[in-house]
């Protein structure tokens, strides 16, 4: 009779990567705070509703069962589907509308992309966070930071690419600089010691590093452009406070761990964070048709001053 039980047990991971049977139940378990592995316990007022111990095919299948990852798994998800149906919506509709060139086409499928991205790897984490094994875990959690790196690249790409549309020279340099920065957030994440809580706090100042260097290119787009007064300034200008003051916020109720601190029995620590970046691009659909009609305009009006200046020269010789 042992010998059945071992046969049909599962293996588990625990810390130092050893593995020991136990006996896994067929249906899913929800578990205490208490009662998970260390690997879980980030968040101690979050006090149940925990999945542990699943083999794949199970965390797959808790992906239908109420848990404290539940708003955070099915937010992601339905994120990426509104972004990947925005995203037909935008390459079908929106762009053309613009009369949009084929670097626009471009760009917008590189943001949006990259969004995407990184909703699947929130998905991912999220769901597979529960693994049996911790090594599966970790490998996760890393594609989940990967993922964040390479969503604030999607955006400072269109960012960039359109506030120095005119301007080349800066506008290699800022993208070659945030390429780089994204790189060494990719090479930090190889160190053994990036995934532990004592590089937690390490991590949350690297990413606000990375987020915050936004400010540079945003202020410098500001003064090249005749400063606060310009109309340009005025269109786009708050609609960047805007996006750095709600991301400000999730970051602050992710750090102070509100609202779970007040409220023990609620897990959705993350949900404001979903929701910030979907607002956060479909206010960037609409700031790229206002960008291409703008740099159109431009280009427009400079011809229009240096066709009669060409006829005159021309009439004179």
């Amino acid at each position: 009779m042992h010998q059945k039980l071992l046969k049909s047990a599962h293996y588990i991971e625990l810390g130092s990567y050893q593995y020991w049977p136990v006996l896994v139940p067929r249906g899913i378990r929800l578990y205490t705070y208490e009662q998970i592995p260390v690997s879980l316990k980030d968040n101690p007022y979050i006090t149940d509703g925990y999945r542990a111990y699943l083999p794949s095919r199970l965390c797959i299948k808790s992906l239908f069962i109420l848990s404290n990852e539940t708003v955070n798994i099915w937010s992601h998800l339905l994120g990426f589907f509104l972004f990947f149906t925005l995203g037909i919506y935008d390459m079908t509709s929106v762009l053309p509308s613009a009369s949009a060139s084929r670097e626009d086409f471009v760009i917008c499928s590189i943001c949006l992309f990259c969004f995407q991205v990184c909703m699947l790897c929130s998905v991912g984490y999220h769901l597979f966070s529960c693994h049996r094994s911790e090594k599966t875990c970790r490998r996760w959690m890393a594609l989940d930071y990967a993922g964040i790196s390479i969503g604030i690249l999607g955006c400072y790409v269109s960012g960039v690419f359109y506030a120095f549309y005119c301007n080349n020279y800066w506008r290699q340099v800022y993208l070659i600089t945030v390429l780089a920065m994204i790189l060494a957030v990719f090479f930090a994440q190889i160190h053994p010691n990036y995934l532990t809580q004592q590089w937690q706090r390490l991590r949350s100042i690297i990413f606000c590093s990375v987020s915050g260097y936004g400010v540079i290119p945003t202020l410098h787009w500001v003064w090249l452009n005749g400063g606060i007064g310009a109309p340009i300034v005025q269109d786009f200008a708050p609609r960047v406070v805007v996006m750095y003051v709600i991301a400000l916020l999730a970051f602050l109720f992710y750090i102070s761990k509100v609202p779970e601190r007040y409220f023990p029995e609620s897990g959705m620590k993350l949900q404001g964070v979903c929701v910030t970046s979907l607002a956060s691009h479909l206010d960037r659909v609409t700031d790229l048709k206002i960008g291409i009609d703008w740099h159109k305009a431009v280009q427009l009006s400079t011809w229009q001053e240096l066709i009669p200046r060409v006829r005159q020269k021309s009439s004179t010789v």
